[in-house]
């Protein structure tokens, strides 16, 4: 059996570029009183001496907030790979093989910390680099979710040649109550952590490619920020104490005083 007291050495990476279309100006935008991307680094820096954070980003302006919150910024990241077509293996397997340059050493593992996702906690991603030591037939652990709906019986789409709707799901025909539906786990971006031999061989489609494990963390802490309702949303939810967000407390939220930041 692996021994998880062997703690490998991680490459904690947050991305962000400056060109976000859904909601500009998004990864240093002011949520709970910090930019949005310090959240994830006030997070990696609780994870231990064997994660190594940085924020890869294409934008200056991104650089100096990511400083000013405690980030490292080693390097700018070439235009080519901050445009919104490109994917995400090409952004991580640039960042790891450039750390591993500056570093002179080769990483075990390269955890992907999305700063749109900001409610998790050190406990579940430690899990997770935990599960992936321990299962070496894994080639990446990520982080799922139930969603309060079941799309396997209540999932449609509309007709192709007709007005009407069909399933979009073949395993729902038949089912009319919701307790007899198998369970419906998603992949809700929160955090993902993969073997560094994974990335620096992955092409274009993560799942598609490997084999992976996952960490369940419940729905109310599983939020991805692409506009400004859902960034509105996540203040809600945070505010009323219902989601984690590593670096903030609420003061009394139950007597409706004002939230401050953890000192």
């Amino acid at each position: 059996m692996t021994d998880t007291s062997i703690r490998p050495r991680v490459l904690a990476v947050i991305p962000a570029r400056g060109g976000s279309k859904g909601l500009p100006g998004k990864n240093i935008r002011p949520l709970m009183g910090k930019p949005l991307l310090a959240h994830s680094v006030a997070l990696a820096a609780l994870l231990g001496d064997s994660v190594r954070c940085i924020v890869s980003t294409d934008d200056e302006s991104i650089a100096e907030t990511a400083r000013a919150a405690g980030a490292e910024v080693p390097f700018l990241r070439p235009a080519e790979l901050a445009s919104d077509t490109a994917p995400m293996s090409v952004v991580l397997r640039h960042a790891l093989a450039t750390m591993e340059e500056i570093d002179s050493v080769t990483y075990d593992m390269v955890l992907l910390l999305d700063p749109t996702s900001p409610t998790r906690t050190p406990e579940r991603v430690r899990e997770a680099i935990d599960a992936l030591v321990a299962t070496p037939e894994l080639d990446g652990v990520v982080a799922v979710s139930e969603p309060f709906f079941n799309p396997t019986w209540v999932g449609v789409r509309p007709e192709a040649d007709g007005p009407g709707l069909v399933r979009y799901f073949e395993e729902g025909t038949g089912v009319v109550r919701r307790q007899d539906v198998p369970r419906y786990l998603r992949i809700n971006g929160s955090f993902y952590v993969w073997r560094a031999d994974f990335i620096r061989r992955l092409e274009t489609s993560w799942f598609d490619e490997g084999r992976h494990g996952y960490v369940e963390i419940p729905e109310t802490h599983a939020f991805s920020i692409d506009d400004e309702h859902e960034f509105r949303l996540v203040e809600a939810v945070v505010g009323a104490g219902l989601a984690p967000l590593p670096g903030y407390r609420s003061a009394d939220a139950s007597a409706g005083s004002t939230a401050e930041q953890a000192k």
